[in-house]
């Protein structure tokens, strides 16, 4: 079994290019707009189509490891969900983080005595196949991107996309660089020609995550669609109601100096409609009343509906109604009388937004829970933090790997070196404080002037230094060699490495092992965890 030599619990604001919004929630001090979760989840009452929603689950959900999870829920244990979209290869390392958390606090609940079992939502219906259709593996010093090219002619809904030939090819590279181990042969069996996105993404964390009990779920069929027709109908019906109120709390996200995650626009509705014949996913726009349609009416490409033309269509094809991203976690916590939803930091800024959509509809508001964040630190890379005695907030503070090589240059530097460098900026600063007092003290134009000069005098000494810090990477080339490995490890392009590296990649370089690993640490932390593999 892989043991972690160690766990480093960092603040929340360690990770660069966080929200307001998203940090103030996570500080506690967002009640205004949303609930916290608190110590013991608080199960809402079964609904009356519970059998029925257990039985659907059932019938996604048939590996032996599944079987007590879905007797539990059976037995009514309340809900932990998350989700998120199906993307190639089992996405980013973010969504195994998911699955961790809700499973950290479905473990937690049912310690305190609330039976809880875990739902991974497959966001299926969503359309958008840029965002799903790449992953990036660790290569060397480099990331290899890997991307599905075959896109389908109309937007459909990507869970639906069925995969092509052209997987087969990326498959095999993305063995070849995970290398033969348990996790490589789940995702080689899981994403073959023929099976859609969803099932091969959905497969794939059923077994990942098989020994936690996780259960996965795709609610883009018609029975789902209709147990969870009430929300569906609320949105057409009291559209103009919920559009005024969402605009409101926009407003109101704005006045406290938050954003407001979704725009909404005059004619924006919380719905998409699915094309009967080309299965495409279309934008369901509100059209103004007037006189003729003092209901309203609505418009779906060129195709114009009426209140009661989309309450039909609802009827007989629910599936063809489709919930937007700030309509869906309401829609699933009235299937599943969600006890906690776990979401990264857009899915609590969508909450935030459709907080009021849950009081109109459910009357209540299920609480969110902020998702394991953590930056996975393979044992090469390990070394070299140690070597240049790097902490991950120094990685996360540089802009590129070029700058980063600049400070590992400039701490290689002889002592001597940094102790003249030292001794010149300090004698410089101190000369140039006093002088300035000074000149301010006589007049405050002649002030101005002074401090404009110092500056330049200022930016004249850093000079210096990074002439030094070039003349270093010069003489050592393995620092910048060691800056780029490191980088591209820890925060590539600039960005969380939670959001860009594929999680299967770890998976099966250390194991199955690791989704315990994370399940525990998702206790742990409410901060950034940096994990030492």
């Amino acid at each position: 079994m892989n043991e972690l030599s160690t766990a480093e619990c960092y603040p929340v604001t360690v990770m660069p290019g966080q929200s307001r919004l998203f940090a103030d929630f996570c500080a506690g001090s967002l009640g205004a707009f949303l609930p916290s979760d608190g110590p013991d989840p608080k199960r809402p009452p079964l609904p009356a189509h519970w059998p029925e929603l257990v039985h659907l689950v059932a019938t996604q959900n048939r590996f032996a490891a599944q079987e007590d999870s879905v007797a539990a829920l059976a037995g009514g244990a309340g809900a932990i969900l998350t989700g998120q979209q199906v993307g190639l290869f089992g996405g980013p390392l973010f969504c195994p983080f998911k699955a961790a958390t809700a499973i950290a606090r479905a473990r937690q609940g049912t310690a305190q005595g609330r039976p809880h079992v875990v739902i991974f939502w497959l966001a299926t219906e969503d359309h958008d196949f840029a965002e799903i259709n790449q992953v990036a593996f660790p290569a060397s010093r480099e990331l290899a991107t890997l991307k599905y090219e075959a896109a389908p002619e109309f937007a459909l809904a990507a869970g639906r996309i069925v995969l092509a030939d052209a997987i087969t090819p990326l498959v095999e590279r993305a063995a070849e660089l995970m290398g033969p181990s348990e996790a490589t042969d789940i995702l080689v069996a899981a994403y073959k020609p023929g099976r859609t996105f969803a099932q091969a993404f959905g497969d794939f964390y059923s077994k990942i995550f098989a020994a936690q009990g996780l259960l996965v779920v795709d609610a883009g069929g018609r029975e789902f669609h209709r147990l969870g027709a009430t929300v569906l109908r609320a949105a057409i019906e009291r559209a103009d109601e919920f559009h005024a109120a969402l605009v409101a709390r926009g407003q109101a996200l704005e006045a406290a100096g938050y954003h407001a995650q979704v725009a909404v626009t005059p004619q924006s509705s919380l719905l998409f409609l699915i094309d009967n014949k080309t299965g495409a996913r279309i934008a369901l726009k509100r059209m103004a009343p007037s006189a003729g349609e003092p209901n309203g009416l609505w418009q779906a490409d060129s195709q114009t509906y009426s209140t009661a033309d989309l309450c039909g269509i609802l009827d007989a094809e629910p599936e063809r109604i489709s919930p937007a991203a700030l309509l869906r976690p309401v829609f699933q916590d009235f299937l599943f009388s969600t006890s906690v939803q776990v979401g990264g930091p857009a899915e609590i800024a969508y909450l935030a937004q459709s907080n009021i959509l849950f009081e109109r509809i459910l009357g209540r508001q299920t609480p969110p829970l902020p998702r394991f964040s953590a930056t996975l630190i393979e044992p090469a890379i390990g070394k070299l933090l140690r070597k240049h005695e790097l902490e991950l907030e120094q990685v996360f503070a540089e802009e590129n790997a070029a700058s980063l090589a600049q400070r590992l240059a400039a701490r290689a530097m002889p002592i001597e070196t940094k102790q003249r460098l030292a001794a010149a900026g300090n004698a410089l600063d101190a000369e140039l404080n006093a002088l300035v007092e000074w000149m301010q003290s006589q007049d405050k134009g002649l002030g101005q002037s002074a401090e404009t000069a110092a500056g330049k005098m200022r930016y004249q000494m850093n000079r210096m230094r990074t002439l030094a810090a070039n003349f270093q990477l010069q003489r050592e080339a393995t620092l910048s060699r060691h800056a780029e490995s490191i980088y591209h490890a820890l925060y590539p392009g600039g960005v969380l490495q939670e959001r860009v590296h594929g999680g299967a990649y770890y998976f099966a370089r250390y194991g199955l092992e690791l989704a315990e690993t994370i399940c525990e640490q998702a206790a742990q932390c409410a901060g950034h965890t940096a994990l030492w593999l």
